[in-house]
């Protein structure tokens, strides 16, 4: 059975129970695309003083918006996890709505690779961080349920 973009979102949006907690939500997904959107509360604030979100919010948010982006890419019953992962923090990360897109650069066998970057939504020119992930691509190794079809 193919993987669709639906069962993607409701894997991302609902079965992870991270991404429930921060709020997560996919704006956008197609092949090879992902926009992910968190809303700004003040529990994701991570420097008081100046005011900033917190930094492992900004990466979890990359982290998980280049890994849907290849989920997009692959079958039902695929498995993808981390394998590396770098953030650039370019500037503090405001007390706003935060958006982060995420193209994959490539996808074979065994890995996918993606470029993101954050920015808030009402100021989508000002990037806040970026990234660079490597993910690996398991073939066949879960079962649908678990990818968010039931049936």
């Amino acid at each position: 059975m193919e993987l669709t973009m639906e069962m993607v979102t409701r894997l991302m949006e609902e079965r992870v129970p991270f991404n429930r907690y921060l709020g997560l939500r996919v704006a956008r997904l197609g092949a090879g695309f992902c926009r992910l959107e968190v809303p700004f509360r003040p529990e994701l604030v991570g420097d008081p003083f100046r005011p900033a979100i917190h930094g492992g919010v900004l990466s979890a948010l990359i982290d998980t918006c280049g890994g849907t982006a290849v989920w997009s890419q692959v079958e039902a019953g695929d498995r993808v996890s981390t394998v590396d992962l770098r953030v650039d923090y370019l500037r503090p990360g405001p007390l706003k709505d935060l958006a982060c897109e995420a193209s994959v650069v490539r996808i074979g066998n065994r890995v996918g690779v993606s470029d993101m970057r954050v920015f808030a939504i009402d100021d989508p020119d000002e990037i806040i961080a970026t990234g660079k992930g490597v993910y690996s691509v398991k073939r066949g190794k879960i079962p649908l349920s678990v990818a968010g079809d039931d049936r």
